[in-house]
């Protein structure tokens, strides 16, 4: 009898446990998902009958960033590098996707113009950073150019595309944290600083003996710089202010400190760079 009693007592101990648990991420469209034992979930989405692939990690109501990829990468390479993992850890709600012709979605075409405006809602993302490595910049530009009111931040790391829209964002409220390698042979890192200048609220971080990617070669500097800004910019969350006007960044209370000084590895101040051609995309 007193054996009975003991486990019901545990039972009774142990049910709000369980009922405070955490289900597993419920990702509007979502197909069959797999949690891992660090927490990262892997699902499949249909979007006009096609799968998209992607990861997970983070509290479902935390404040979202999508992770794009590169041209040679895939969502698993957020998982390999410890990013969702140091997201979630932050209380972010990070999403890893799988672009159109890659890794779990490769058997998925999409036009990159328009891919964003269909994934963001079908993963129940509201105002996300969205964090857009190298050839993810023809999926992310064109979302950030037609939808601003739909973005927290914006993080492009080396991007394609960063010379062609540089003009066409001029005067852009999206906050952004330009991320490039000081050594990108691929794209010169003098293209950070004209895209940060596109946008109203901008920094940029070059990643000191960094090459392209640059946060495989720096990537606490990259996670703790990533992390601040998700954060700083998740204050606006809801809030459709008007654009600070340019020259006065210091008007707006979750702008950048410094202005958006130029960092590598701490502030300091921006300088220009030699041009690099260009020699693919990955």
């Amino acid at each position: 009898m007193a054996r009975n009693w003991r486990a019901a007592r545990t039972a009774l101990c142990l049910w709000p446990l369980v009922l405070a648990a955490p289900a597993p991420w419920a990702l509007a469209g979502a197909g069959k998902a797999e949690t891992t034992d660090t927490g990262i979930t892997s699902f499949d989405l249909e979007i006009d009958g096609q799968t998209i692939h992607g990861r997970t990690a983070g509290p479902k109501n935390g404040s979202p960033v999508l992770l794009l990829h590169g041209a040679v990468f895939d969502s698993g390479t957020w998982e390999k590098l410890g990013t969702l993992s140091v997201l979630g850890r932050a209380g972010l709600r990070a999403v890893a996707v799988d672009l159109p012709g890659f890794g779990g979605s490769k058997g998925a075409r999409a036009d990159p113009d328009h891919f964003l405006e269909k994934v963001v809602p079908a993963l129940g993302l509201h105002r996300p950073v969205i964090v857009s490595p190298s050839m993810s910049g023809r999926f992310s530009f064109p979302y950030v150019l037609a939808h601003p009111e739909g973005v927290a931040g914006f993080v492009p790391v080396a991007p394609a595309g960063a010379v062609e829209y540089a003009g066409r964002l001029r005067g852009s409220p999206v906050p952004a944290l330009v991320v490039w390698g000081e050594r990108d042979s691929v794209f010169p890192a003098s293209q950070a600083k004209a895209l940060a200048e596109a946008f109203v609220d901008a920094r940029v971080l070059i990643l000191r003996g960094a090459k392209h990617p640059a946060y495989l070669d720096e990537p606490d500097l990259f996670h703790r710089e990533l992390v601040e800004f998700a954060k700083r910019v998740s204050r606006r969350e809801g809030s459709r202010r008007p654009a600070t006007p340019a020259g006065n960044p210091r008007d707006d209370p979750c702008a950048f400190p410094d202005g958006g000084a130029d960092i590598r590895g701490g502030r300091a101040p921006a300088r220009r760079f030699a041009s690099a051609p260009a020699r693919g995309v990955d």
